[in-house]
């Protein structure tokens, strides 16, 4: 068994814990620390007072490829990547980073939703995108930087806010909204 210092063991820990304030599942835990299993448990258990969620984490890059999630996450990898250029942070603290001021933007509690995009699933992202599943391409009509599928062609790309699917923007919810607001 080798030997960690106490430092850092107490950095791992500090990381977990602000890992799992942030909604960070447990796989993501076992894989940016040094903690047991074991511990990673006990240490959400008595943040959250639950267990951890059960179940697989996101592997399939087509869900960053549909349109309202495409937004979220290239909303996310634009802060990410400007945070590793112009900040001097990189790996996990930079995902962090990027997700507390992506969370910032787009201010779900305001609305009393959860965010599109997940801790996890920011954290799958930057993995896609360094393993070269998935990359960034410009719209050629508003400039903007949007999560692709690598292998796509991008020649003359126009994103999805330049060009919104017919569906986009209806779902239950906003026919909920609507049909409030034209009953009052």
């Amino acid at each position: 068994m080798a030997k960690t210092s106490v430092m850092t063991e107490a950095q791992d820990i500090q990381l977990a814990i602000d890992l799992i304030r942030l909604g960070a599942r447990l796989q993501l835990l076992e894989s940016e620390t040094s903690l047991s299993r074991e511990r990673l448990l006990k240490l959400y258990k008595e943040l959250k007072g639950a267990s951890p969620p059960k179940g697989m984490l996101p592997f399939s890059s087509d869900w960053f490829l549909t349109w309202q999630p495409n937004i979220h996450a290239s909303i996310f990898m634009n802060v990410y990547r400007y945070l590793q250029r112009h900040a001097d942070v990189d790996g996990i603290q930079a995902i962090m980073k990027a997700f507390r001021l992506y969370l910032e933007q787009v201010d779900p509690v305001a609305e009393g939703e959860e965010p599109v995009l997940s801790l996890t699933r920011a954290w799958t992202l930057v993995r896609f995108i360094d393993h070269g599943m998935l990359s960034m391409a410009r719209c050629d009509k508003c400039g903007g930087h949007f999560v692709v599928d690598r292998f796509d062609l991008h020649a003359h790309y126009v994103c999805g806010l330049c060009h919104m699917p017919s569906r986009a923007g209806k779902t239950r919810k906003a026919r909920e909204q609507t049909a409030l607001q034209a009953a009052c």
